[in-house]
């Protein structure tokens, strides 16, 4: 079995489809990790985060709804995995947040692996409107919470997909088409990463081969 296949045969619960209140916005992720390194605990990041107004919001119920949704992101990141977004260039902060983001949703997660490095593989590098609405398709049977979501919220979670998505590096503008690349990561960003768990380089577009000989190199 690919190892694609093994992430997602294990993927039997509904989506989680809250992450669009906010994209991947490394910037605030990486305060979010400083207040974390700073306090050592999520409890007291969130008190600090909330009380200095860190995040520079312009409204209280703003601030809150981008905490509330960037923290549970980062608390799945290991400990090394936090340093580097806190302390890394704007590249690995990117890749930090990307990381949280698709450890979080499985839905962020498949749509890469499953699209993006799926059309990589084939030398198909135009990202189209149709890639979304097959793939979404393809997942009402096994995630019947899609097909009860309002036409603005179904618009706002292919708005907030994409927009991660070019926040990570993988799609990117070019001659009024999106084009999908795969963004070079520093060894940093593989080590912590095949440090934790190699299958998460599938959110990155790797190949199964070039994630089986990591794992074997290392």
């Amino acid at each position: 079995m690919s190892i694609l296949n093994q992430i997602n045969k294990i993927n039997s619960e509904p989506y989680r489809l809250s992450f669009t209140s906010v994209s991947l916005r490394p910037e605030l992720a990486r305060i979010a990790a400083d207040a974390y390194l700073a306090c050592g605990t999520w409890a007291g990041a969130r008190q600090q985060v909330l009380a200095n107004n860190a995040f520079q919001s312009r409204t209280k119920t703003s601030l809150q709804r981008m905490e509330r949704e960037i923290r549970p992101r980062l608390e799945l990141l290991t400990k090394d995995q936090i340093v580097l977004l806190a302390g890394g260039t704007s590249e690995e902060r990117a890749a930090m947040a990307w990381l949280a983001a698709i450890k979080y949703a499985d839905l962020v997660r498949e749509f890469a692996a499953d699209v993006l490095r799926s059309k990589l593989a084939d030398f198909d590098t135009v990202f189209r409107p149709s890639d979304y609405s097959n793939f979404i398709a393809a997942r009402l049977a096994s995630h019947p919470e899609l097909a009860k979501l309002t036409e603005s919220s179904s618009r706002k979670i292919r708005r907030v997909l994409l927009l991660m998505l070019t926040e990570a590096g993988m799609i990117r503008e070019e001659n009024r088409e999106r084009r999908i690349t795969r963004s070079i990561q520093t060894e940093r960003v593989i080590d912590c990463i095949v440090a934790d768990d190699a299958q998460l380089l599938v959110g990155f577009l790797w190949s199964d081969e070039e994630i089986a000989a990591i794992r074997k190199g290392k």
